[in-house]
């Protein structure tokens, strides 16, 4: 699914990918996890990867997207899935992060999901502004909902409602 071309570097697509898939190098502050729980390897992770194509054609990888299953009781309309984005330090403030995570939304809006949740670390103001352009409304902070190596963090919670 292709979105709308940013001023001087191209229009911004992403795309499916199996998780084998190489992706665009990309660190940041909130990726020192430590050790990992075991249940995780069985986690049904999707990806998409995000690319920019330029002017000339160029097609270009700049980060890539994930998207896994939250429930929220046993029926089908209990389902969510949560999102996740990280892009390559030279394409991050461009505006890409926003286009992408609009376009997943609705690429998971046309298949039938209903809520599209994301959430970010409260400090992570790059990532609060781009889900608010995106279109995903604010709901709160989520208390102590994520461990890595040097603690508990809060989040907070995004949400885009079909």
């Amino acid at each position: 699914m292709t979105g709308p071309a940013i001023p001087g570097l191209g229009a911004v697509s992403i795309r499916s990918i199996d998780n084998d898939h190489p992706r665009p190098e990309s660190s940041s502050t909130w990726d020192d996890w430590g050790p990992m729980a075991p249940e995780v390897k069985d986690m049904v992770m999707e990806r998409w990867l995000i690319e920019v194509t330029g002017d000339d054609g160029a097609v270009v990888p700049v980060g890539d997207l994930s998207a896994h299953v939250v429930w929220y009781g046993p029926t089908p309309g209990s389902r969510a899935l949560n999102i996740g984005i990280a892009i390559a330090e030279p394409y991050r403030g461009r505006g890409i992060g926003s286009i992408a995570q609009r376009l997943l939304a609705e690429v998971l809006h046309a298949r039938g999901v209903v809520r599209v949740e994301a959430s970010t670390d409260v400090d992570n103001v790059a990532e609060q502004r781009s889900l608010a352009r995106a279109g995903f409304a604010f709901e709160g902070i989520i208390r102590c909902a994520q461990a890595r190596n040097d603690g508990l963090h809060d989040l907070q919670g995004w949400a885009h409602i079909e």
